[in-house]
């Protein structure tokens, strides 16, 4: 059974139905957009919603990871040179289990 014919056997809702449904929700959408629009309220943000706006940018702009390390990362695994420091990765996995606990 094809995704279509089974939509059309669901409860009545053919195909057409589900446009037409699609297409009464995009034009309630248009006109509660335009009537806001027309309202002529003003919206003030607040200080700290413009800090997080300019944050965001700034993360979006830089990048939240380095990309030069995750290359040489994949470089060193793809060859065989990469070495896991065993210390770090326990000293990591203690530090979780013990933020874990506290809560």
């Amino acid at each position: 059974m094809k995704i279509n014919e089974a939509l059309k056997s669901v409860g009545g809702l053919g195909k057409e139905k589900l446009e037409a449904n699609e297409k009464k929700s995009a034009k309630a959408n248009a006109a509660t957009a335009q009537t806001e629009a027309k309202s002529g309220e003003n919206v003030t943000l607040s200080p700290l919603s413009e800090k997080i706006k300019s944050l965001e940018t700034k993360v979006a702009a830089e990048g939240v990871f380095d990309s030069n390390k995750v290359e040489s990362i994949k470089s060193a695994i793809s060859s065989g040179t990469f070495k896991v420091d065993t210390e770090k990765v326990a000293d990591g996995l203690m530090q979780t289990v013990k933020d874990l606990i506290s809560r």
